[in-house]
């Protein structure tokens, strides 16, 4: 991505939220037009552009990835380092969460009526074996239309395995698929000019919405999010890209700054994973096949940032219903936790879904999930933009693993035209 497009954003990233802050601060009334008819519509113009290229890239760029790896014991082998690293890491990052606030303890320290917060209706959520079995599609066309994820990829590396098995017969198959690929890249290029205009819009709404007020009384449970999300960032991200990848973290993260910027916007690991795949195909030289394969995953069950929240949120309800969690139960928590992250949707909000399933596996009452809710949005955000960080981490891991093993080439790598 061009640097001057990268400024744009930042900037349009700290106006928005400096324009919708004031605003709530001098006139509710005022925040509320202007939010209606000029900053939603900004900010859901670019969300929907980016939504509607999801699904095709996931599709053209996981058959692309698996067909490009050829032998299936070789999509095997990289299949279970890419969830072996996702699941490590989110255990990694619950256990963060969890221990910070029990260190700290946000929910003693503050004044909260538990009984006055606003209630969490939880939905049901599926088993273990449901979710499984949902993996498969029963239909693909409806899959893609209602934007099962899971379902899209077990499709999508379906048919690049028998593309590569057939090799040479669906050469004129794999021509199209590539050829699809490209134009989805190049509708990126086009959509991403937007991107400031957008990024003012989507952040002057959620900080104009929450008001200086609920960031204030909640500032010591965001400081401890906050805080976590930035060890997890800087060092198990940075650590895995330095260790496994063999890769500077410091050139990593700076690459990897613009995807980040409208992650952190977007607040959707799915919206944002066509510019988090061009970014790391470009700037951090991933190869297509790898990148394909692993980050489209990553956006579906690579939930980092939402685990550190729930450590959080977990302790910190317990604190203010005045409950002492057993290690049993923190253990409880931590595998809870990791299996949720497991098919669920990379969408706005889903974190709320997974911690009425973490809050009810320890007997803690959901309703403290209203706590919460005021500022949960702000931080949606941020873990959105360590979640795909985490993506492209392990990208980097798989590719520096991969070239050691003698399976993969630099020549491999795909160079996307600006």
């Amino acid at each position: 991505m061009k640097s001057n497009l990268t400024v744009k954003i930042i900037v349009a990233l700290v106006l928005g939220a400096i324009v919708g802050i004031s605003l709530h601060i001098i006139s509710p009334a005022a925040f509320d037009g202007v939010n209606k008819y000029l900053f939603v519509p900004l900010g859901q113009i670019f969300l929907k552009l980016i939504q509607m290229l999801v699904v095709p890239i996931v599709l053209f760029s996981i058959i692309l990835g698996v067909a490009g790896l050829g032998d299936p014991k070789k999509i095997g082998i990289i299949g279970t380092k890419t969830i072996s690293f996702f699941l490590i890491t989110t255990a990694l990052a619950i256990t963060i969460g969890i221990t910070l606030a029990s260190i700290i303890q946000p929910g003693k320290l503050m004044d909260v009526d538990a009984s006055s917060s606003p209630g969490f209706e939880a939905e049901k959520t599926p088993g273990f074996v449901e979710t499984l079995l949902n993996i498969i599609p029963s239909n693909p066309i409806a899959a893609m239309s209602s934007g099962e994820m899971l379902q899209i990829i077990f499709f999508a590396v379906f048919i690049g395995v028998g593309l590569a098995v057939l090799g040479g017969k669906t050469a004129g198959i794999l021509k199209v698929v590539e050829q699809g690929n490209e134009l989805m890249m190049y509708l990126v290029n086009v959509v991403m000019k937007f991107a400031p205009y957008g990024t003012f819009g989507l952040i002057a709404t959620a900080s104009g919405s929450q008001g200086w007020e609920a960031i204030r009384s909640m500032g010591l449970y965001m400081s401890v999010v906050l805080i976590a999300l930035a060890l997890h960032f800087f060092v198990v991200y940075g650590g895995a890209v330095a260790l496994l990848g063999k890769y500077n973290p410091f050139t990593f993260f700076k690459k990897f700054f613009p995807a980040a910027t409208v992650a952190f916007s977007l607040s959707s690991s799915n919206a944002v994973l066509p510019l988090s795949m061009k970014t790391a195909q470009n700037e951090l030289k991933v190869p297509k096949a790898i990148s394909g394969f692993v980050q489209p995953l990553g956006a579906t069950i690579n939930m980092d940032g939402t685990a550190i929240m729930q450590g959080v949120a977990t302790v910190f309800i317990a604190q203010v219903y005045d409950v002492n969690l057993t290690l049993s139960q923190l253990v409880m928590v931590v595998l809870t936790a990791v299996l949720a992250s497991i098919g669920t949707a990379g969408v706005p909000g889903v974190g709320l879904i997974m911690l009425a399933m973490v809050l009810e596996s320890v007997g803690l009452p959901v309703a403290g999930i209203g706590l919460i809710i005021g500022v949960d949005r702000l931080l949606d955000m941020v873990r959105t933009a360590v979640n795909i960080t985490g993506d492209a981490a392990c990208a980097m891991y798989i590719t520096k693993s991969e070239e050691q093993k003698g399976r993969l080439h630099l020549d491999e790598s795909l160079d996307i035209k600006n």
